[in-house]
């Protein structure tokens, strides 16, 4: 069996569309997804799901996969990560690459969460935690997250 997962396809967000509306869609993609991991995967396949809703449909993989660990299972929310990272840079002036630190907590939908209280930023050669660095913390409590 396959040793590593890529879960890349999912239901695209199409307009109008939340996070119940995708999660209609990909539950089948994902049961299938789960069920051939189950039968035909080795039991220390690490699997990788990008197909958002994320974690949801990484969930779902899981729970259709019952023989491999749950600890296999994992989710990338990068492009959010990256769209975080680069509003701070922007804002900031700077490179995204040198924004560091940046989390995003929940779902690819209205529930996300990026956090910025661990994040730190390079500025002028010094680095500095984003908060500090942003200085309006109106900013990053509103519109940044929303």
């Amino acid at each position: 069996g396959c040793d590593y997962a890529l879960l890349v396809g999912a239901f695209p967000r199409g307009p109008g569309m939340e996070r119940k509306d995708l999660l209609a869609k990909n539950a089948g993609i994902f049961e299938a997804q789960g069920r051939a991991i189950n039968e035909f995967a080795s039991r220390d396949c690490k699997i990788v799901v990008v197909g958002n809703p994320a974690n949801t449909n990484c969930l779902l993989a899981r729970h259709f996969a019952p023989s491999i660990p749950a600890v296999n299972f994992s989710c990338l929310t990068r492009l959010d990560h990256n769209r975080a990272k680069a509003q701070i840079a922007k804002r900031l002036g700077v490179r995204a690459q040198d924004v560091h630190n940046v989390c995003i907590w929940g779902n690819h939908s209205a529930t996300q969460y990026p956090d910025v209280n661990n994040a730190t930023v390079v500025v002028d050669g010094v680095k500095r935690p984003v908060r500090e660095a942003v200085g309006d913390d109106a900013y990053l409590n509103n519109d940044f997250i929303t």
